[in-house]
């Protein structure tokens, strides 16, 4: 057996309850077995009255979990080329001692961004720089979780598929070892959606930061690594 969040878009901050669900687990790293877990962990998810759960990840078994994984989400940049999640978040990365950002990272695969040895396995993170816009470290997940949104919001079809759901997984994110999640940033992604609020709170930098920091307020404390 194991337990993994199902997130759940809801009205009131932090916008998304978390809701730890217990399912039997299919060992293997095969996207065969992958796929066997959440189907068994979306079948737990149903006994707790949730319900449609879309899996976001390269291993979802739908074309739009597999398109919404931060890998393969891209949005156009400021400078108009077509950037990944991922690239984006790397290649944003300052870290002590004046290392960073890497800018460069922008125009590689998602995959090239994220082993690129002047990032891969640094936690030295102290801000990030997003063409000249400048994010503090912390709230912790402040700069992902806008990035996400940021370029879901700019995928309106994809905008338009997601808020069919009722919840959101990522069968690989265990709480216990990291903290951004792109399932949970689609839940966000919704409710705000639901209550108008992605217009407002994604174009002022402040606004979305103050709500990150209730959103620590009112979350239990958590490891504070991001991968």
């Amino acid at each position: 057996m194991a337990e993994r969040p199902v997130f759940v878009p809801s009205e009131q901050v932090p916008f998304v309850r978390e809701v730890p669900v217990t399912f039997k687990w299919h060992p293997g790293m095969s996207r065969a077995q992958a796929q066997r877990s959440i189907t068994e962990l979306h079948s737990a998810a149903g006994e707790h009255g949730i319900g449609p759960v879309l899996e976001i990840s390269s291993k979802s078994a739908t074309r739009l979990g597999v398109d919404l994984s931060a890998f393969n989400l891209t949005f156009t940049a400021p400078d108009g080329r077509r950037v990944s999640v991922e690239s984006a978040y790397q290649g944003s990365k300052v870290f002590a001692g004046d290392a960073g950002p890497y800018h460069d990272l922008y125009g590689k695969p998602s995959r090239d961004a994220k082993l690129d040895e002047r990032v891969h396995g640094r936690s030295d993170i102290v801000a990030f720089d997003f063409y000249g816009q400048r994010w503090p470290a912390k709230p912790i997940t402040a700069f992902y979780d806008w990035l996400y949104l940021y370029a879901l919001r700019r995928n309106p079809a994809l905008a338009g598929e997601v808020s069919q759901y009722a919840g959101f997984t990522d069968i690989a994110f265990n709480p216990q070892k990291s903290v951004a999640c792109q399932a949970r940033c689609a839940a966000m992604y919704v409710a705000l959606k639901r209550q108008g609020r992605t217009g407002d709170i994604l174009d002022e930098q402040q606004s979305f930061l103050e709500l990150m920091e209730l959103q620590v307020k009112r979350t239990a404390p958590v490891q504070e690594s991001l991968f």
